[in-house]
C-alpha cells in the first residue's frame, strides 16, 4: 500500500492567535479612550435610553475618581431645578427682594423674574449700579449648573416716549442684551450658554388695563432652560 505523503507542519498558526490578541487589545484601548472623553450630554442621552428600556429606575455613574469601585446616583433634572429654586428663593428672602424678584417653575425651566424698576431706570436700559452685586449673587446660583440661559426683556403696551429708543421692542431687546452681557462679564457665566431676546409688549403676564398689570408686564426674566427646551444645543 502506498504511503500518504506527510503534511508539513503549519508553523505560522501562532500568527492567527497573535493577530486576534492585537485586535482585542486595540478594541479595549479604543473603548477606554471613548469612556474618558464622553460628554455629559451624550452620557445623559445614553443613560436616558437605558432607563426607558429598563422601565424607569435611577441613573448611575462611576465615581469621579475614575477607579470604578463605587457608583453614585446622578441627580435628576427635576431635583436639580428644585435645588436651584430653593437656593434662589433663599437668597431672595435673605436680602429682602421679594417685592422685586420672584421664581417660577415651568416646563421650559426655572424662571427668575425681575421687575424692570429693580434693574433699570424708567425708559433706560443700563443696569443700575446698586443692583449689580445682586445679579452677581444670582449668577453664582446659575453657575452651579451647566444648562443654557435665556434672558428675556418685556414691556407694557405704553408707547416709549424718548429719543433713544424707537419702540418698546427695541427697549426690551437692549435691556435683555445688557443683562446677558452683565452675566457674562461680571457673573462669569459662559457666553456659550447665554441667549437674549426682546419681546416688547407682546408677551404680557397680566392685562395692560391697570397700573398693577402694566407694572407686572414690565420685567426681565432669566430662564434656566430645561435640557429638552435647549434651542442652542439643538443647533450644535
Amino acid at each position: 500500500m502506498k504511503k500518504r505523503p506527510e503534511k508539513e507542519p503549519n508553523n505560522e498558526r501562532w500568527l492567527l492567535t497573535y493577530s486576534d490578541l492585537i485586535t482585542l487589545l486595540m478594541v479595549f484601548f479604543v473603548i477606554l479612550y471613548a469612556m474618558s472623553n464622553v460628554s455629559s450630554s451624550k452620557y445623559k442621552a445614553v443613560s436616558d435610553s437605558f432607563r426607558s428600556v429598563m422601565g424607569g429606575g435611577g441613573n448611575i455613574i462611576a465615581d469621579s475618581n475614575g477607579d470604578g469601585d463605587s457608583v453614585t446616583p446622578i441627580q435628576t433634572e427635576q431635583q436639580k431645578f428644585d435645588d436651584m429654586q430653593k437656593d434662589m428663593d433663599k437668597y431672595i428672602s435673605e436680602y429682602g427682594l421679594g417685592d422685586s424678584v420672584s421664581t417660577y417653575m415651568e416646563d421650559k425651566g426655572l424662571i427668575i423674574r425681575f421687575n424692570d424698576s429693580m434693574i433699570f431706570d424708567t425708559g433706560k436700559a443700563d443696569v443700575k449700579e446698586d443692583v449689580k452685586n445682586k445679579l452677581i449673587k444670582i449668577s453664582n446660583v446659575i453657575n452651579k449648573v451647566d444648562n443654557y440661559i435665556r434672558v428675556e426683556g418685556h414691556t407694557d403696551n405704553v408707547p416709549i416716549k424718548n429719543d433713544q429708543y424707537k419702540s418698546n421692542w427695541q427697549l426690551s431687546s437692549i435691556r435683555s442684551s445688557n443683562v446677558g452681557e452683565f452675566l457674562i462679564d461680571y457673573g462669569k457665566v459662559s457666553p456659550q450658554r447665554v441667549s437674549v431676546v426682546g419681546y416688547g409688549e407682546y408677551k404680557p403676564v397680566e392685562q395692560n388695563t391697570t397700573d398693577e398689570g402694566r407694572n407686572k408686564n414690565r420685567r426681565v426674566e432669566i430662564i434656566i432652560l430645561n435640557s429638552k427646551y435647549n434651542e442652542l444645543e439643538i443647533t450644535k
